[in-house]
């Protein structure tokens, strides 16, 4: 049996108005928590979806993602690392995939690439990077055959304002949680001798010029 508009507005304690504008796709006039409720009242769902430029905002971040981890790739290759991307996992119940994996035999040194092109939970992404830093020598191991020694963890950003405004914003954790920034994690790069972790800002454009971070 259908439900009448004011049974729905009931059920989802909405204004009339407001389920009349829904299904006359008037629903830029109705507050986002609002459409939620009414289609919650239908058993529905209701889902955002962000453009920007004509573009999905998922797609523009899969591709800025993509980016980076491309414009990282590069660095490393160009100082001698070996590299794998994507290096999926399932052990000991955690299940996922390692962005980037590096490894300088010389200095049987490995490094553990975290690319983010936006930030949202701090505290789910340190618990998973804390968790594929433990996996990683193992992972490496499997894959390339040599055991390693010094294992960096590295948190690879965009190189924009808005990033540089989070991170700031949570300066003490991300500090206690990432210590090494630009010059440091650069000069490791080149020099891997002891265990790092750190923060990355990169750029995601294929520009010779800019991809090296700071």
């Amino acid at each position: 049996m259908a439900l009448t508009q004011e049974a729905v507005a009931a059920l989802a304690e909405a204004p009339v108005r407001d389920v009349i504008a829904i299904e006359t796709a008037r629903a830029r006039d109705v507050r986002l928590g609002r459409i939620r409720a009414v289609f919650g009242a239908v058993d529905g769902m209701a889902r955002l979806s962000t453009w920007w430029h004509g573009a999905a905002a998922d797609r523009l971040l899969d591709e800025r993602h993509a980016g980076l981890v491309e414009s990282a790739l590069r660095v490393l290759r160009q100082r001698g690392w070996e590299t794998a991307a994507e290096v999926s996992f399932s052990e000991f119940g955690e299940r996922g995939s390692i962005d980037i994996l590096a490894g300088y035999r010389p200095a049987l040194a490995l490094a553990v690439g975290e690319v983010k092109s936006s930030i949202g939970s701090m505290e789910e992404m340190h618990r998973m990077l804390d968790v594929k830093e433990r996996l990683a020598p193992g992972l490496w191991w499997e894959r390339f055959g040599w055991r390693p020694r010094i294992v960096g963890r590295v948190l690879i950003l965009p190189d924009d304002r808005s990033i540089r405004r989070i991170v700031e914003r949570h300066a003490v954790t991300m500090a206690t949680v990432y210590p090494a920034r630009g010059r440091e994690v650069r000069a490791w790069l080149r020099h891997p001798d002891r265990p790092l972790r750190g923060v990355w800002f990169l750029s995601d454009l294929p520009n010779a010029q800019r991809v090296a971070g700071r």
